[in-house]
């Protein structure tokens, strides 16, 4: 397995990803946030290939100086293999590298069942953050 950055050829093994593992609610919220994300820094967006499939991906961002995991999904049956590990500690160096203040774990109503894969990474309930909402990958932008 191999963590690397998003790549252009990757957008539709992601969507395909994300549907199989999200609800449809949080389907459409992550991909707006992923393509919003997208468009300000790519190098904020990894992967997790086995070969050559996509197997896993996170979101991170950083709003006010502070690194946030955004959003993780692995494939059902690459699950429980230290893949979101590898994800969350790839996305750490990148945040270190960004000298952020603090790095937190968004945390909503669609992810609260992964919790357990941050704190095994070593994050603590103070590192999580209820505010996804307040995020500007989030945000709505008015036109």
């Amino acid at each position: 397995m191999h963590v690397r950055s998003f790549q252009l050829g990757d957008t539709s093994s992601v969507k395909t990803l994300l549907q199989d593992v999200l609800s449809e609610t949080c389907y459409e919220e992550t991909i707006e946030a992923f393509a919003r994300q997208l468009s300000w820094d790519t190098e904020l967006v990894l992967i997790a290939q086995e070969e050559e499939q996509v197997v896993g991906m996170i979101i991170g961002t950083i709003d006010n100086n502070n690194g946030y995991y955004y959003r993780i999904a692995v494939a059902t049956e690459y699950q429980r293999k230290g893949i979101g590990k590898a994800l969350i500690e790839a996305m750490k160096q990148r945040f270190l590298q960004r000298n952020v203040k603090k790095i937190m774990v968004t945390v909503d109503i669609h992810n609260e069942m992964v919790l357990p894969v941050y704190e095994s990474a070593g994050y603590s309930t103070s590192d999580f953050s209820r505010t996804a909402h307040r995020l500007s990958i989030v945000k709505k932008v008015s036109v």
